[in-house]
């Protein structure tokens, strides 16, 4: 059986970073660029903004399996280049800098690409100095003093593309699978590699809205590894793992044929683990076969607990504004595949100059900007377009303010947006051609 509330409930009792561990790292990263960029030195004379990457990008952070471990945050310190300096100064110079601090002292080493803050059996936070030169962005090696191409907001773009065809659920799928390499400790598989892989097993002919393959998370898990166990079968040799925002890099280098050959028996033994637990008709059963994937405490987590969009309904004050094409105007929506509609949001960078795509920097945006959301599409017309800005989270509650009520375009295809308050919020556009919703698109918004 799908089972979907227990899968809900695992999702936020067990596997995903807490609420309280996310604030804390939040708050660690809002330090860290006060401090680099109020100093005296080349970095903040230099600076331009810090930028998560990686899985605190992607939301894709999970909590510590074992007792012992600890979770960790990329930071992109992201400066102009520095003239006269090579490859190897920026991350020496870099951890000078936090060494001259009475703060962070004691908790820094230099590693390659990175200068490493750990915070003692918490996490710790990886800040990589970063740049554009020549038009293309570089990290640094401090080993082999050179510049290293890369472009993560590529991927990040690629990965939000991935997780909208998943209907939104692509992102929980890899939290699942992290959590099921580490708690089973059978396979070995790097985070973007495994993230990669996931990401192409979404299927392309899917579209925001389509409830065929990604109506919920245990059948998007069920038809995400089924495809991805498919092309694991058809390639015994390890396959080139390219970066997707980079063709012409891959990933290979960080595994070998040993571990993929691994990896690609215990997928297809988990793919049949996941139908049979999937196709269960007995309610305890499934619970039963899920646990073999998952552990004994999947399935006693209580599933009456509120989502974070239901956590206003019921508190005093507070209204229930949330609205859909439905309720409001017996719209019913049925996404056509020949039609699509992009929404982007864009953002002027910190310091002021230049704006850039939010998916490209994991949707997270400083409180107190303007988000300028544009959105394009291929309906013929005559169509209306309609739109929906809906907040969660505790400051958004208390001030009253979820919204979430449809509102007429008024033929225009853009809107501008302040983030006020922190929280995970998003925007969805509807095109509507001959009273029925044909093309939806979502953005997240991560105000932190």
């Amino acid at each position: 059986m799908k089972l979907v509330k227990h899968f809900d409930a695992f999702l936020k009792n067990k596997v995903d970073l807490s609420d309280a561990r996310m604030s804390q790292l939040n708050d660690r990263t809002t330090a860290i660029t006060n401090f680099l960029q109020t100093g005296e030195d080349d970095f903040a004379s230099n600076f331009v903004d810090v930028l998560p990457q990686g899985s605190y990008a992607h939301r894709t952070i999970i909590n510590p399996v074992r007792a012992n471990d600890e979770f960790d945050a990329d930071l992109l310190l992201y400066i102009d280049e520095i003239e006269g300096w090579d490859a190897e100064d920026y991350v020496q110079k870099l951890y000078t800098v936090f060494r001259g601090s009475s703060t962070y002292r004691d908790m820094v080493s230099r590693h390659d690409r990175c200068v490493k803050i750990d915070y003692a059996n918490e996490f710790h936070i990886d800040v990589v100095p970063y740049m554009e030169r020549h038009g293309q962005h570089y990290i640094t090696n401090r080993a082999e003093n050179r510049f290293e191409l890369t472009n993560p907001e590529g991927y990040n773009e690629w990965l939000d593309e991935r997780n909208r065809l998943a209907n939104g659920r692509l992102i929980k799928v890899i939290r699942l699978m992290k959590y099921l390499r580490d708690f089973k400790d059978t396979f070995s598989c790097k985070s973007v590699i495994l993230s990669i892989l996931l990401g192409n097993s979404v299927s392309d002919a899917s579209v925001w809205g389509d409830d065929s393959l990604y109506p919920d998370v245990p059948t998007a898990l069920k038809n995400i590894i089924g495809d991805l166990d498919d092309y694991l079968q058809a390639n015994a040799t390890m396959p080139s793992v390219d970066d997707p925002s980079e063709p012409t890099e891959n990933f290979n280098h960080r595994w070998n044929q040993d571990e993929y050959a691994n990896f690609r028996t215990k997928i297809h033994v988990y793919r049949g683990w996941i139908d049979d637990a999937f196709e269960e008709t007995d309610v305890e059963e499934s619970k039963v076969k899920w646990r073999r994937l998952f552990g004994d405490k999947f399935g006693t987590y209580d599933t009456a607990v509120k989502k974070a969009n239901e956590a206003h309904i019921g508190r005093q004050g507070v209204r229930n504004t949330d609205e859909t094409l439905s309720s409001k105007l017996g719209i019913a929506t049925h996404p056509n595949r020949a039609y699509r509609v992009k929404l982007t949001g864009r953002i002027p960078k910190r310091n002021g100059f230049r704006e850039y795509e939010i998916s490209k920097y994991g949707n997270v945006v400083p409180r107190g900007s303007t988000i300028k959301f544009r959105a394009k599409h291929n309906v013929p017309g005559p169509v209306e377009v309609y739109w929906k800005v809906r907040n969660t989270g505790e400051e958004a509650i208390a001030a009253d303010c979820i919204r979430g009520q449809i509102e007429s375009g008024g033929g225009t295809l853009t809107r501008s947006e302040p983030t006020k308050y922190r929280g995970r919020h998003y925007v969805e556009v509807y095109v509507v051609k001959d009273g029925i919703c044909v093309a939806v698109d979502h953005q997240d918004v991560i105000v932190r």
